[in-house]
């Protein structure tokens, strides 16, 4: 990796990326709920919802906000998981040149790493979640949060052991923690040992081939392409790109970052139409993101990386704020109720960022 990869996105770019990437995934998982909002395809595809997107965009719907964020948010998972797969290459592997081939073998140590921080960030939202939820639905609870259920989200494995993750996991938003880890297991066993262009593309390959014949595949009404997006198989485009743009990436111009988010632009609303170009979609929503913080002046990059800053608390503190929020102002005033949202998300964030100051971080052997 030479000295001209260093700067391919810089620390103000790699939190601007997140923060717009957290502020799509709040807005979404909060107007999705909303039940004239278009719905999404993330885990699965149905034909109708692009349809109908396309629809309110044409028509100017006067909730066009809501419906933007419904049905395209979720698509800052896959800005996240590039952002990670860059980070990964950036921090652990040698960037010298000559010594490229010379890395050291990342300990077993490492997977625990990473492991006890996401276990620390996650463990204070979902405590506040649980009482929130109990208080709210105390009928449901025993079920929402039976002894496996919580057992399997605090060791990051309820994305693989239940067949019906989107039933299992709740919040729901944390299913991305379950993916993260499987990911960075395969970083460490994968990735990392074979650091050559061709290992990522064929787990990319491999996992678009899996997905395609998961589709087509549904033994005993078992929703089997919903169960591997949920795991890892489902994130390796995004989180190869990431890795594969810091091995290889090289800076355009401005002109070049234009051409690229306008043809990006184009084919993620266009690409979401067909079942087979929506799953590559993922693939130009970052490079539409990336050539987007390219391009921001400095009055908005700024504000885009303090969200950043702020996105992993944000991550886990918004669901319980949405538990308690969305359920009083979907049915009064839609607009108030997402700025309440967004208002008490972000106070509750760094609130949360204040407390994990005074809770031990895991160190990293070197």
């Amino acid at each position: 990796m030479d000295e001209m990869n260093r700067d391919l996105l810089s620390m103000m770019e790699s939190k601007a990326l997140r923060g717009v990437a957290i502020l799509g995934i709040i807005l979404h998982n909060y107007c999705h709920f909303l039940g004239f909002a278009v719905k999404e395809n993330e885990y699965q595809f149905d034909a109708e919802r692009p349809k109908r997107f396309w629809e309110v965009l044409t028509t100017f719907d006067h909730d066009l906000f809501v419906h933007l964020f419904s049905f395209l948010g979720h698509y800052g998972v896959p800005i996240f998981l590039f952002v990670s797969g860059f980070g990964l290459v950036m921090k652990y592997e040698n960037r010298s040149g000559s010594d490229s081939g010379k890395l050291p073998a990342l300990r077993k140590s490492w997977f625990v790493y990473h492991f006890l921080k996401l276990l620390r960030l996650m463990i204070l939202g979902y405590i506040v979640f649980i009482a929130v939820y109990v208080s709210r639905h105390p009928a449901d609870a025993a079920a929402a949060f039976s002894v496996d259920k919580v057992i399997a989200q605090l060791t990051m494995v309820i994305n693989f052991v239940f067949t019906r993750p989107d039933k299992a996991i709740l919040p729901g938003p944390y299913w991305f923690f379950g993916l993260m880890i499987q990911l960075y297991l395969l970083y460490q066993l994968v990735f990392y040992r074979w650091r050559n262009v061709a290992t990522v593309v064929v787990a990319i390959v491999l996992c678009w081939l899996i997905q395609v014949f998961a589709a087509q595949w549904n033994p005993f009404d078992f929703n089997l392409l919903n169960y591997v997006r949920y795991n890892f198989i489902g994130g390796v485009m995004p989180f190869g790109a990431g890795i594969l743009y810091a091995r290889h990436g090289r800076q355009i111009s401005k002109v070049g970052y234009c051409a690229v988010l306008i043809i990006s632009a184009i084919v993620v609303l266009e690409g979401g139409m067909w079942f087979h170009s929506w799953m590559w979609v993922p693939l130009f929503v970052i490079t539409g993101a990336v050539a987007t913080v390219k391009l921001l002046p400095s009055w908005l990059l700024s504000p885009a990386a303090w969200f950043g800053a702020l996105s992993s608390a944000l991550f886990v503190m918004h669901p319980v704020v949405r538990e308690v929020v969305i359920s009083h102002y979907r049915s009064i005033d839609v607009y108030y109720g997402i700025a309440v949202y967004l208002l008490a998300a972000v106070a509750l964030s760094m609130l949360l960022q204040y407390v994990l100051k005074y809770i031990p971080s895991p160190k990293q052997k070197k």
